[in-house]
């Protein structure tokens, strides 16, 4: 009698027991990763003080929220964060572009320094760039504006992202710049008719990027706006800590609500999210 025949699993099938190891472990890491999220949207439907008592699960209110729309200055502060995300965004997202393109088909002299000092840049730690914007932006008559907080988060964000976009841009085949040049369009044509259409998944990673860059940063916003009617969120979030009490409810609804455009742009761009970073990152 034959023995049975042993079955061999193809190539990338798992046994049962490595299947649930791995879904365990992603739950697990789903769990931990949303953990913080969920307990500040709680804390912030506790009322004015906060969570207090953690293990009562009673007396959700939206008393903060209401709180923070109408008696405080948050909707100035978003506004200004708005303006400020944005500007950086579209602002830093062009030049990052023509950067990257101009690093990806020209070769001209200090190409190879160019592209190494945008690595350089972002080795400087914010607590060492801050002194001398500072004074950068005290002499061009700057600060406490919404220009000069652009254009610094434009420097921190830029660098990164023609980096990123000339990786993505080398994926492009370069016939297709010959095919415009051929056609009669000049460089700069070839780039925003032919180019920027087919990179719109890099454009967005770094378009989201620089959002971000503008939207969460704290400590140049800090120092750089001195007026309340200037506020970004970041730093209007800070009048809520006192010298002795912390307001924690006002605190995690404006939490809350500061994630809701962040949330909205990651969901409209998501699509072109993965595309953008492994194309940008496959070639360099």
């Amino acid at each position: 009698m034959s023995a049975p025949a042993v079955r061999v699993r193809g190539r990338g099938e798992r046994s049962k027991g490595a299947s649930v190891a791995l879904h365990t472990t992603l739950v697990l890491a789903s769990l931990i990763a949303l953990f913080p999220v969920v307990f500040i949207v709680l804390v912030s439907l506790r009322g004015e003080s906060g969570w207090t008592h953690p293990t009562e699960l009673t007396g959700f209110t939206l008393a903060n929220y209401g709180h923070v729309l109408a008696d405080t200055a948050f909707l100035s502060w978003f506004a200004n964060s708005v303006v400020v995300a944005g500007g950086t965004m579209l602002v830093g997202v062009l030049i990052a572009a023509s950067a990257g393109y101009a690093l990806s088909r020209m070769r001209f002299p200090g190409h190879g320094s160019l592209m190494w000092s945008f690595l350089l840049f972002q080795m400087f730690p914010v607590a060492v760039l801050i002194v001398p914007l500072y004074n950068a932006l005290g002499k061009l008559g700057l600060l406490d504006s919404y220009g000069g907080l652009i254009l610094t988060y434009c420097s921190v964000a830029v660098p990164f992202c023609a980096w990123m976009l000339k990786g993505y841009f080398d994926t492009i085949p370069a016939e297709i710049d010959e095919s415009g040049r051929v056609d009669g369009l000049t460089p700069f044509g070839t780039f925003w008719r032919l180019i920027v259409p087919l990179a719109r998944p890099g454009l967005a990673v770094t378009a989201f990027y620089t959002f971000l860059t503008a939207w969460s940063e704290v400590a140049f916003a800090t120092q750089f706006m001195s007026s309340e009617e200037n506020y970004t969120l970041a730093v209007g979030l800070q009048t809520f800590v006192g010298p002795h009490r912390a307001e924690w409810g006002l605190m995690t609804a404006s939490s809350v609500l500061i994630m809701v455009p962040a949330g909205l742009l990651f969901f409209f761009a998501q699509r072109h999210l993965v595309a953008g970073l492994t194309a940008g990152g496959t070639k360099g």
